[in-house]
């Protein structure tokens, strides 16, 4: 009996007695039941995010500097590319139905090099994404570097957070007016120089520019620039944080990519618990070293609370880190309360254990290798493809023709493309059948063997009509094989197509 009532005391006699470890659980408990509660769309409000200064500040400004200066710049890059053709090192033609990219040229029918470098990009994103998390989105996600750039350009009219929402709060003046109007003219232009360099990467630059200039440009131009310049406009600067919440698809699926051992940024709350606030010449003993400052929460362009766990929201963009770490050097306390961390750490530290990342994991080097592979065959097939592509259609009305000499004659449409950067002549000969007479329509040149020859301009695609004809006697069954040669008659350079001859039965 004594024991059941001393068990019975047990949770009140021994509320007193909690460990710090109990009181961190219960921590991360409320923290996750409080994110379970949330709603699954709440009513947008306004985030005012606070500047950052850091490490990873410095780091996203150069991403941002880096990564717009390519996008804006890169359709003005000049390469020397012929008579005829754009001298533009980037350029979808869409016209020409043609992908230049510097020295590579693709073709419609390469698309399989397109997908081979969509392939390389998810895979390079898998690979980040098991090894830091979101850091792509932190980064060098678009959406996130145009917000970067459209709060810079609030901050410059607005002034910083307590400024602006001093402002969202007052009244309408004429010092308001100014400053919303001044912003928002801004963002307009920037949103109007972003569609515009996007729809110069489909034309040439330079000639685009002078027409749009002169209202002699295509109403596809302005429709284009008008549209991509309006998503630029409320993406970048009213939606913002809704975008990466509620219209991205990639925070609800990294998880698959992920494991306890992927670095993610997080609130060390086995170090931060109990939290509370600290005066100077306070004891540290009993407590945490989150002092409840909120700079974390400030800075967060999301305005989430990292403490809370991994969230959603939180696109991993470090600027926690680089608050965190300021406060703590201010109040004399180790950095990395806020950190890259990963789950597997926490259990570490709580068995006494070291900090251990594992960047080298099985799920890294199978995509590691997946990438290397996928990049060795892209790099082989595009030094070792050749300058010439050669299609055959056979005719299917009528199959054959009988000759009155006792012969079968078959037609067919070769198509022979010149990729190369200079007019091409091509001699068109069969092989595995003899004899043979071959001829073409429309075709004047012919060599000492009696093949046609086809001059092909630089950089096109010529169609030709060829009949074949080849003695009954050498058809012992309704249909044969035979291989057509297009051989390059200055290099040697040669395709070969198999087909059918048709015949009688």
């Amino acid at each position: 009996m004594a024991n059941d009532i001393q068990d019975a005391k047990t949770p009140d006699s021994d509320a007193d007695q909690i460990t710090p470890h109990d009181k961190v659980s219960r921590a991360k408990v409320e923290a996750v039941n409080k994110a379970a509660e949330r709603p699954l769309y709440a009513p947008r409000k306004k985030i005012h995010p606070q500047r950052a200064k850091g490490k990873f500040r410095t780091i996203k400004w150069w991403m941002m500097a880096i990564t717009l200066s390519i996008y804006y710049l890169a359709p003005w890059l000049r390469w020397d590319r012929g008579e005829g053709i754009a001298d533009q090192a980037i350029l979808i033609d869409i016209s020409g139905r043609r992908f230049y990219f510097f020295y590579i040229e693709i073709w419609p029918q390469e698309v399989y090099y397109v997908t081979g470098l969509m392939i390389m990009g998810g895979i390079a994103l898998f690979l980040v994404t098991s090894t830091a998390g979101r850091m792509w989105c932190g980064y060098s996600c678009p959406q996130t570097i145009w917000t970067d750039l459209f709060l810079v350009i609030e901050r410059f009219f607005e002034g910083e957070r307590n400024a602006r929402i001093k402002l969202d709060n007052s009244k309408w003046t004429l010092d308001k007016i100014y400053k919303r109007l001044a912003k928002h003219t801004t963002w307009i232009a920037i949103a109007l120089l972003t569609g515009g360099a996007w729809v110069f990467y489909f034309s040439d630059a330079p000639t685009l520019f002078n027409q749009l200039l002169h209202n002699q440009a295509s109403f596809d131009a302005y429709l284009w620039i008008g549209l991509l310049a309006s998503f630029t406009y409320v993406f970048g600067g009213l939606a913002r944080e809704q975008v990466c919440t509620y219209m991205c698809p990639w925070p609800r699926i990294q998880a698959v990519m992920m494991d306890e051992e992927s670095l993610a940024v997080m609130y060390r709350y086995d170090r931060g618990e109990p939290r509370g606030p600290h005066k100077k010449n306070d004891p540290w003993q009993g407590r945490g070293d989150c002092v409840q400052c909120r700079q974390c929460m400030v800075v967060c362009p999301t305005g989430i609370d990292i403490r809370d766990g991994l969230q959603l929201e939180c696109i991993q963009c470090s600027l926690c880190i680089d608050a965190c770490n300021s406060v703590m050097e201010k109040i004399g306390r180790p950095k990395g309360l806020i950190a890259y961390d990963s789950l597997k750490n926490f259990e570490r530290r709580k068995n006494g254990e070291k900090n251990l990342f594992r960047i080298i994991r099985p799920r890294t080097i199978i995509y590691s290798l997946i990438l290397v592979l996928v990049t060795i065959f892209m790099v082989y097939s595009l030094s070792n493809r050749s300058e010439i592509d050669v299609n055959i259609l056979r005719d299917r009305n009528p199959l054959f023709v009988q000759l009155s000499s006792g012969g079968i004659r078959n037609g067919y449409t070769i198509k022979i493309m010149n990729k190369s950067k200079t007019v091409k002549k091509y001699s068109i000969s069969i092989e595995g059948s003899d004899p043979y007479i071959i001829h073409g329509e429309n075709i004047n040149e012919y060599n000492q063997n009696g093949d046609p020859i086809v001059s092909v301009t630089r950089d096109r695609l010529k169609s030709v009509k060829i009949y074949v004809s080849i003695p009954r006697n050498q058809l012992h069954s309704e249909s044969k094989d035979i291989t057509f040669k297009v051989k390059d008659l200055l290099s040697d350079v040669a395709d070969i197509q198999t087909t059918s001859f048709k015949g009688p039965k």
